[in-house]
């Protein structure tokens, strides 16, 4: 039997549908709880989960800035000229109460570091704190920003060094252990997600693939 779909054609959708649907489908996404100073050192915090990394050579992550809907910049976008730099603080679950707390409309000239007491730690690569809670911290320099619209801008910054929990990662191999690290992941509106079951797959070569199939009766 098979299964029914329904089609939607965003030519036919508004923005705001759009994002909803996009939201609930692209799920889990990794929260990047961004560290930035202002021209006057002033630090802000704030939670973004249209973010990823995409690159090692040169390291890269992307972060989707959304302004307000006056078409005012937010804190961030503003903070983050070309070569600026900037703090992924990565979230596990210790410190998703934090994260959320940073989501909070605080007016433009209240840090939410310094309203919500947070511990920083000084930059080793850079100038700008890290957040002490958290885990991993992927120290970064803007690389381009690119508007897509005029609410809409796409943040390229290179990772220049990562600072983590010294239990989660093993020095000689780079392996995180992800039952110690416990990320969460954002879905849609005010859900997120813990770490499930985990399971692992092996990458078959293409020779092992093709000898299966010859030995298949």
């Amino acid at each position: 039997m098979t299964a029914a779909y329904t089609h939607f054609d965003f030519a036919k959708l508004a923005a705001r549908d759009r994002y909803k649907l996009l939201c609930g489908v692209v799920v889990p996404r990794p929260i990047a709880l961004v560290t930035s100073c202002d021209d006057g050192g002033r630090v802000n915090a704030a939670p973004f989960s249209f973010f990823n990394v995409f690159s090692e050579a040169p390291a890269q992550v992307v972060l989707g800035l959304q302004h307000h809907i006056d078409g005012r910049h937010k804190d961030t976008t503003r903070n983050l000229a070309p070569g600026r730099a900037f703090v992924v603080n990565m979230v596990d679950e210790g410190l998703a109460a934090t994260m959320n707390d940073c989501a909070m409309d605080f007016p433009v000239d209240v840090s939410e570091v310094e309203a919500l007491g947070l511990a920083t730690v000084p930059g080793l690569s850079i100038e700008v704190p890290r957040l002490a809670a958290a885990p991993i911290a992927l120290e970064c320099r803007v690389s381009v920003s690119m508007a897509f619209a005029a609410g809409r801008s796409l943040l390229v910054g290179e990772v220049l060094g990562v600072v983590a929990r010294a239990d989660l990662v093993d020095p000689g191999n780079l392996h995180v252990d992800p039952s110690r690290y416990r990320p969460i992941g954002r879905l849609a509106g005010a859900m997120y997600a813990r770490q499930g079951e985990l399971f692992e797959m092996q990458r078959e070569t293409y020779a092992e693939w093709q000898r299966k199939q010859d030995e298949t009766p």
